[in-house]
C-alpha cells in the first residue's frame, strides 16, 4: 500500500541478533480480569516452559485490567518471586486496551500474548515467534481452524467461531483463518506503527489489528495449535458477538472510504540486494495494467450509457462533452483508489484537477473524431457514432494510462532511503520497564558501535495514562514511542567467521 504523500515507515525485515544478553527478546503478555485462581498456575507453567525450551531471554507481563478481586496481589507476589515476571495494572477494563498499553511500553523486539487459561498447547509458542525472530513474518497467530489443528470444544463455540470467520471473509475479505484465538505475536517495529491505527479496546482488538495488517500487505504467519476449551470461561458470548459485528461495520466503512493511513505500513519487497539493485524496471506495472483495464472497461460502459442519455435531448458534441466529463471524474477517483493504491483524502483535489487535464486531451481526441465523421457523412447513424467514439476512446485510454502513471499518480517509493536498522527513539523523561537488563544508548556507545539514528515516532494522540510501581506506561498510552533504543542487525551466514570467540 502507498500514497503519494507517505513512503512508508517500515524497513525491510531483519533477523534479530543472536546471543544478545541484554533486553529480553520475547515479552509474553497475559491479560487478566478477576483471575485470582488461574493466574498463578498459568504463570508458573508458562515460566517453566520458557525456561526449559526457549533459547532467548524472555519476560512474562501480567496485564491486569481493572480486576476487583485479589488478582493484583497475586500478580505482585509472582513479580517479587520470579525475576522474569512483571505486573501491570490498568484502572479500565478491556483486553485490547491492556495489550496496546503494555505492548507500547515494552522494549522487547517480539511481543506476544496468550489467554490465562492456557487453552493453547505451549509447544506452539516457539513455532509462533520463530518466523518473527528470523524476519520472515510481521505477525503470527495460532489457528484452531487449520486442518492439522486438534481442538476440543463444544458445538456452540465451534459454530460461533466458524460463523464469525465466515463473516470476516465475506465482509472484510480476510484471508487469515482464525481471528479470535488468544495466541498471537507481533514484531515490535510493526506494533509501533500498527497499534495507533487500531481503535478497539475490547475483544475486537485482535480482528481489527489483523485486518489492517493484511490490507497493508504485511505477512501473517499461521500456526496450527492444539486447543482445549475452558468450560469456566467468563466471556459473554452475545455481547462480544454484538461488539464484534459493530467493529466489522466500522472497519469495513473505514476501508471503503480510504480513511485509514495504511500506507504508513509499507515495507520493501525484501532484504535481498537483488531486489534493490534493479533499475529502470517499473514496479507493479502488471497489476496496474489489470486494474486500469477493469476500471477503463467499466468507465467506457458508463460513458456510453451517459452519452446515449444525453444524446436524446442534445447534440452529439454536447452529449459527448457531458458524458466524458462525468465519467472522467469517476474514472480518476476509481483509478486513484483501485489502480494506483492512493488512500485517504490528501491530494484528491489536485488529482482530480490533473485528471481533468487528461480529460481535456481525451475530449479533444473524441470531439475531433466526431467532427471528422460529421465532415465525411452528413447524417451518420447512432451506431456509427458509437463505433467512432469507441475507437477514439481506446486511443485516449492508452494516453490516459501513461499520463496517470507518470504524472498524476507517480510511484515515489524509490525516493525513500532504505535502512537495514530498526531503531526507536528514546525519551528519558518517560521511564519504561525497570529491569536490570536494560540495553541503553550509553552501553551501546561503550561497546564501540556507531551512533544510532533516530526512528520517526508515530503520531501522537490523547490517551489515558496509567502508573504502576514497576514502570509508567503513560508515554505508550499517549501513543508516543519512547522506549529504550535497540539496534536490530541482520545475521548472515558468514558472520561467525569473524567472531573472535571462534578463534582457536
Amino acid at each position: 500500500m502507498r500514497t503519494d504523500s507517505s513512503p512508508g515507515n517500515l524497513p525491510a525485515r531483519e533477523h534479530l541478533p543472536a546471543g544478545d544478553a541484554g533486553t529480553p527478546v520475547l515479552d509474553v503478555v497475559i491479560p487478566v480480569y478477576n483471575e485470582e485462581k488461574d493466574l498463578q498456575p498459568c504463570v508458573l507453567r508458562l515460566h517453566e516452559h520458557l525456561k526449559r525450551t526457549f533459547p532467548y531471554a524472555f519476560r512474562i507481563t501480567v496485564a491486569d485490567n481493572a480486576s476487583t478481586d485479589t488478582t493484583p496481589q497475586v500478580a505482585a507476589r509472582l513479580e517479587s518471586e520470579i525475576p522474569e515476571v512483571r505486573s501491570f495494572r490498568l484502572e479500565q477494563k478491556g483486553r485490547g486496551r491492556a495489550l496496546r498499553t503494555v505492548w507500547s511500553a515494552s522494549d522487547a523486539p517480539i511481543l506476544a500474548y496468550m489467554d490465562v487459561d492456557l487453552s493453547t498447547d505451549l509447544n506452539a509458542l516457539l513455532p509462533l515467534v520463530a518466523p518473527l525472530i528470523s524476519g520472515h513474518s510481521d505477525l503470527a497467530i495460532g489457528s484452531r481452524l487449520s486442518r492439522s489443528s486438534r481442538v476440543v470444544r463444544g458445538a456452540k463455540r465451534e459454530f460461533i467461531s466458524r460463523t464469525y470467520n465466515l463473516i470476516l471473509r465475506g465482509s472484510l475479505q480476510a484471508r487469515f483463518s482464525d481471528a479470535q484465538c488468544g495466541f498471537k505475536a507481533i514484531r515490535r517495529d510493526v506494533a509501533q506503527v500498527l497499534l495507533p491505527l487500531v481503535e478497539d479496546t475490547g475483544w475486537f482488538f485482535d480482528t481489527e489489528m489483523l485486518v489492517l495488517a493484511e490490507r497493508a500487505g504485511l505477512r501473517i504467519h499461521e500456526v496450527p495449535v492444539d486447543w482445549v476449551d475452558d468450560p469456566n470461561s467468563t466471556v459473554h458470548i452475545v455481547k462480544t458477538a454484538t461488539d464484534d459485528l459493530k467493529g466489522v461495520w466500522r472497519v469495513g466503512r473505514a476501508l471503503a472510504t480510504g480513511s485509514l493511513a495504511l500506507d504508513r505500513l509499507a515495507r520493501p519487497f525484501g532484504d535481498d540486494p537483488r531486489d534493490r539493485d534493479l533499475t529502470d524496471v517499473p514496479k507493479g506495472l502488471a497489476r496496474q495494467l489489470v486494474g486500469f483495464c477493469v476500471v477503463g472497461a467499466l468507465s467506457t460502459l458508463f460513458y456510453l450509457l451517459l452519452y446515449s442519455g444525453f444524446r436524446s435531448f442534445s447534440g452529439s458534441q454536447v452529449a459527448n462533452a457531458l458524458a466524458l466529463l462525468v465519467s472522467a471524474v469517476a474514472n480518476t477517483a476509481a483509478n486513484r483508489r483501485l489502480t494506483f493504491g492512493v488512500r485517504g483524502r490528501g491530494g484528491a483535489v489536485r488529482h482530480q484537477a490533473q485528471g481533468l487535464v487528461v480529460f481535456g486531451i481525451g475530449l479533444a481526441l473524441t470531439s475531433g473524431s466526431l467532427a471528422a465523421l460529421n465532415a465525411a457523412t452528413t447524417s451518420p447513424s447512432h451506431s456509427t457514432e458509437l463505433a467512432v467514439l469507441i475507437a477514439a476512446n481506446l486511443a485516449a485510454t492508452v494516453l490516459r494510462f501513461l499520463l496517470f502513471r507518470a504524472w498524476v499518480f507517480p510511484d515515489r517509493r524509490d525516493d525513500t532511503p532504505s535502512s537495514s536498522q530498526v531503531v526507536t527513539s528514546h525519551n528519558p523523561a518517560s521511564p519504561t520497564y525497570s529491569t536490570a537488563q536494560h540495553h541503553s544508548v550509553a552501553q551501546h556507545a561503550q561497546a564501540g558501535h556507531p551512533p544510532l539514528p533516530q526512528r520517526p515516532t508515530a503520531p501522537q494522540s490523547s490517551y489515558d495514562t496509567y502508573d504502576t510501581a514497576q514502570f509508567r506506561a503513560g508515554e505508550a498510552a499517549d501513543r508516543t514511542w519512547g522506549d529504550s533504543t535497540m539496534q536490530l542487525q541482520a545475521v548472515r551466514p558468514h558472520d561467525h567467521d569473524h567472531d573472535p570467540r571462534n578463534a582457536r
